[in-house]
């Protein structure tokens, strides 16, 4: 999610992570209150940070969570799911995508955009 869409799907946010804990995963980071807030990364030669929406850990493994939901600025959620992507298979960490329902074809089509394989965890 983009930092304007956070703000308006907060309830959506608080569903993943509960679904998240009920799934085993510990430690987890969230932008949001009662959580302490994931690491962020900054784009050099601009102002733009990327702060993933989830990071959450199970079994010794780091997992990075993105809530995918139709967005007024696709370009800026691409580039943020690339750099996650890119990341995470760097430092051999896991990178999921989480939606829900009306929103599914929207993610698949971000994914096919930009040649990503992966599966998105349907709430």
């Amino acid at each position: 999610m983009t930092t304007a869409d956070k703000q308006e799907n907060t309830v959506f946010l608080k569903e993943s992570l509960s679904y998240l804990e009920n799934l085993g995963y510990d430690n987890i980071k969230a932008d949001l209150e009662g959580y302490e807030t994931p690491k962020s990364y900054f784009k050099k030669g601009s102002d733009v940070t990327i702060t993933p929406d989830i990071v959450a850990e199970k079994a010794g493994r780091k997992h990075y969570f993105e809530i995918s939901l139709k967005s007024e600025q696709p370009i800026l959620l691409k580039s943020k799911w690339r750099f996650l992507d890119v990341l995470t298979r760097m430092k051999d960490h896991k990178f999921r995508i989480i939606t829900r329902r009306g929103h599914y074809k929207f993610t698949q089509d971000m994914l096919d955009d930009l040649n990503l394989d992966k599966k998105p965890i349907k709430l």
